[in-house]
């Protein structure tokens, strides 16, 4: 088991708020940072994934930190796995969330979403629908009830729907995930950090055998599959996720 600090890195769209149940499951017995990553903290700008790891080596740096345990959900799963090839003595250990991090992970719908103008219609449309939903009280009770999910994490997630901040920030990283993935598979063999991988049995964002496929490039990968989850696995199940970090 491990005691080193643990960075945790979201999704897209995400915030650094989206760990509050996994933090609150770890308790106190480790030191956890939850920052917004660039282009989802309302000053910096989108970046690609080699900068999202500086940034978030940057935050290491800051809280004087030289080895962490790296979480990253979906998105930030890449990011986590881009700063185990590139900074391998900073990551203690990988736990990769329902990880977008290899091409495997891309559908039809990722393609499209990054396509010009297409995508941004269809994004700020999907977006902007999100949000009026869930800024809808019936609704998102309901939305709560259905899926077990805090009320007061989706109306935040409501909100940010609603931001134009936020539909630049995922359109740019739509892009930059298409872009930018072909590479990090081809580098994902050199990780030799000790790998978790937790994926959803109902995952419908980011399907299974990309993550069983992930297991398979990253070298000693451990996958966990969590029955019953979708790709809110940070929010939903919290309790199980913070016993395989824990166990760590």
């Amino acid at each position: 088991m491990s005691n080193d600090p643990v960075l945790l890195l979201h999704g897209q769209p995400g915030a650094a708020a989206d760990w509050q149940a996994l933090r609150a499951a770890l308790g106190d017995a480790r030191q956890t940072i939850a920052v917004d990553r660039p282009g989802w903290d309302q000053r910096s700008a989108v970046t690609d994934l080699a900068g999202n790891a500086r940034a978030a080596l940057a935050t290491l740096d800051g809280a004087d930190i030289s080895r962490a345990t790296i979480v990253g959900h979906s998105l930030g799963a890449a990011v986590a796995a881009w700063l185990a090839c590139s900074s391998p003595r900073r990551v203690g250990r990988l736990v990769l969330v329902a990880p977008a991090a290899n091409v495997d992970s891309l559908g039809a719908l990722d393609y499209l979403l990054a396509v010009p103008v297409a995508g941004w219609l269809l994004s700020v449309g999907a977006m902007v629908g999100g949000g009026l939903l869930l800024g809808t009280g019936p609704v998102r009770r309901w939305v709560a009830e259905a899926t077990a999910l805090d009320e007061r994490y989706l109306r935040a997630a409501g909100r940010m729907l609603l931001a134009p901040a936020a539909w630049r920030s995922f359109v740019r990283e739509q892009r930059i995930l298409v872009r930018d993935l072909p590479g990090l598979e081809r580098r994902l063999g050199v990780i030799s950090t000790p790998t978790t991988i937790v994926a959803g049995r109902a995952d419908h964002v980011v399907p299974i055998a990309a993550a069983r496929h992930l297991a398979r490039q990253i070298p000693g990968a451990e996958l966990v599959v969590v029955e019953g989850a979708g790709h809110l696995l940070h929010v939903q199940h919290a309790a199980r996720l913070a016993e395989l970090i824990a166990g760590t």
